[in-house]
């Protein structure tokens, strides 16, 4: 966009292809421009149609094949004219300057026809071509342009010659324009001014380009722009005559020496009353929009295939982007997003992707706002949940743009998301390279779940009562050398109806409430029937334990049971604590996932524990029909 007004240079999507129409009434030499454009040279024999022509990509302007199809009144009807009207992409509307009448039938016989015959809401750009320009010394411009004016689907006016070959290859290369870089989905002639859509895609693209979130186009901004958009920057002159241009015709445009979102969108508009349209294809194009200003699927919804036994998981560049975002838009600092900071985060959206039901799902501070580790532990659960919407959610963002530009290398979305490999192999080989696991946490109503849960995310009863949860929860656990992620899901007490995906976690959590001696049952009949005889850990939680033990109406104690089925013994917990809930239980969870492999004796081994949690930060994701993830605290 910033380039100068002198070259551009195009973005065209290779699916692109142009099919020029040369409709005309008879004798104004339509057919012998078509023919001195291939042959170089006018035709001494002209027939009543030319074949249609293809051109080739590699000799086109902008590198497009081009189809050239001409009609004769004479040989073809009514019918083949309307279907050859619907299929064309441009409609070159050729009249001779030396004949009043064809002129006149441009506006009462041609447009109309031309409107009658295709649709409303995707008008064919018009081309008005003068022909035997050698036979006048004076030019039909001053008869055209009312008419121009007066239908905005035109996108301009070629004069020229077959005999001489005057402008004959820039009639094409204005039709190829016109197919390519339309105008009309930019600019509203009547109003002299950029179309809503236009200005909402720019508008997104000055916001994804101000890396600052200041408002303002410094040069490093603007030569990232113009790097991004036309692979090379400008020179610091070049900035100033940009900036000056600005000033001159806007008092808001320029603002601490940067270039501000009206002075942005002025150019734009600049550009496109001086017919230098392309250019704004070039950025519109170059982030992602197709020729109806919406993002490409492709660019929104990359394929991914994920192998059945994987996970997705954000890669370390990722959360990098993640965090620059996170920083430009917490503009008190405070580390965490008030509700203006998170709407202007996410004002590069077309919806608001984060409801209040994120609010109860990770971590936020006093306010109820969500902290930077919060924000990081949502992005990891949308990755390990739906990665197609994680897609989709940076490329908003301008994930792809960003990070090339950093890297100064093609960037594919998808380098942003880690597919690993099947649990299976990591089972084979006793080690994992997953960073996010999930465990499916079972108890009966009452038997403390939620307040297992909110723990997790740093509540406590006491604190918070029993605050509402979402269907997943994630929380920060510290485990070993390495960032792990845990996931913990809550299944509703009626296991007859367990589906595979309450069934499918790294491992299984048994609550039961030890104040109620029917509560344990539930557990028991939970683990005989799903996971007796599955690979899968498991761990009893033996919660509210700060209210006197009461023995289990059960075959055997809670402690017997889990010897019996070589499980490692009852793990006392409680929330309802003034001080904040013990989070150990958290992270031998997050052990016993990271490690399916080990045998239960040593699970109930304290030396195994010990050697398991020296010095590492482990990340877990918590499910209650709610996850919660935790990364590396800032």
């Amino acid at each position: 966009m910033l380039r100068s007004t002198e070259e551009s240079v195009s973005f065209v999507p290779n699916s692109h292809s142009s099919r020029l129409f040369l409709p005309s009434t008879a004798k104004v030499g339509k057919t012998s421009l078509i023919m001195s454009l291939v042959s170089e040279e006018f035709p001494d024999v002209v027939p009543y149609r030319a074949e249609e022509i293809t051109i080739p990509a590699d000799v086109t302007p902008e590198r497009v094949p081009t189809h050239i199809v001409d009609y004769s009144e004479a040989e073809q009807t009514d019918e083949q004219l309307f279907q050859e009207i619907s299929k064309a992409n441009v409609i070159c509307i050729v009249y001779s300057v030396n004949n009043k009448k064809s002129i006149e039938k441009v506006t009462s016989h041609w447009i109309p026809l031309i409107t009658e015959n295709t649709d409303k809401d995707s008008r064919v750009p018009l081309i008005l071509v003068g022909n035997k320009s050698d036979l006048v010394e004076h030019s039909s411009m001053e008869t055209i342009l009312p008419i121009m004016n007066q239908y905005s689907e035109i996108e301009t006016c070629v004069e020229c010659s077959a005999k001489n070959l005057k402008n004959i290859s820039e009639l094409f290369y204005y039709a190829q324009k016109a197919v390519l870089h339309p105008t009309g989905p930019l600019y509203c002639p009547e109003k002299k001014d950029m179309k809503p859509l236009c200005v909402k895609a720019l508008t997104r693209i000055f916001k994804v380009s101000d890396l600052d979130n200041d408002g303002i186009l410094n040069d490093n901004e603007l030569n990232f722009f113009q790097r991004t958009c036309f692979n090379t920057p400008l020179e610091p002159q070049a900035l100033e005559d940009v900036k000056n241009v600005v000033r001159k015709n806007l008092s808001d445009g320029v603002c601490d020496n940067g270039l501000t979102l009206k002075g942005f969108l002025f150019l734009h508009t600049l550009f496109i009353q001086r017919g230098r349209h392309e250019t704004t294809w070039t950025v519109l194009r170059r982030f992602g929009y197709d020729d109806d200003l919406e993002l490409n699927q492709d660019y929104l919804f990359p394929p991914l295939k994920v192998p059945p036994g994987c996970t997705t998981e954000l890669n370390h560049n990722a959360y990098l982007f993640l965090q620059s975002v996170f920083d430009k838009h917490d503009k008190d600092r405070d580390c965490a997003l008030s509700p203006e900071e998170l709407g202007d985060l996410f004002d590069v959206f077309p919806y608001m992707p984060w409801g209040p039901d994120v609010n109860n799902t990770v971590c936020t501070n006093d306010q109820g706002w969500i902290t930077y580790q919060g924000y990081l532990s949502q992005w990891t659960l949308t990755t390990y949940l739906d990665v197609q919407r994680c897609l989709e959610y940076l490329g908003y963002l301008g994930y792809s743009i960003v990070a090339e530009q950093e890297s100064h290398s093609q960037t594919d979305p998808l380098m942003a998301v880690c597919v690993t490999r099947d649990k299976k192999i990591d089972l084979q080989k006793k080690q994992t390279q997953r960073s996010v696991f999930r465990c499916n946490v079972f108890g009966d109503i009452g038997s403390g779940k939620s307040g297992f849960l909110q723990a997790f995310l740093g509540s406590n009863l006491m604190v918070n009562g029993n605050k509402h949860l979402n269907a997943y929860l994630l929380s920060q656990v510290f485990q070993c050398a390495r960032v792990k992620l845990n996931s913990l899901h809550e299944v509703f007490p009626d296991f007859d109806y367990l589906s595979d995906a309450d069934l499918a976690c790294d491992i299984v959590c048994l609550v039961y409430d030890v104040s109620n001696p029917y509560s344990f049952e539930y557990c028991a009949k939970v683990f005989k029937q799903y996971f007796m005889d599955s690979k899968t850990p498991c761990m009893m939680i033996a919660a509210k334990s700060d209210l006197p033990e009461i023995k289990q109406m059960y075959g055997c104690s809670p402690l017997e049971f889990c010897r019996r089925h070589k499980m490692p013994p009852p793990q006392s917990f409680t929330c309802n604590t003034a001080a904040g809930p013990n989070r150990d239980i958290y992270t031998k969870l997050t052990t016993m996932a990271m490690y399916p492999h080990v045998s239960q004796a040593d699970l109930k081994s304290s030396t195994f524990w010990l050697r398991a949690s020296v010095g590492a930060t482990v990340f877990a994701v918590l499910g209650f029909a709610m996850y919660r993830v935790l990364l590396k605290p800032r």
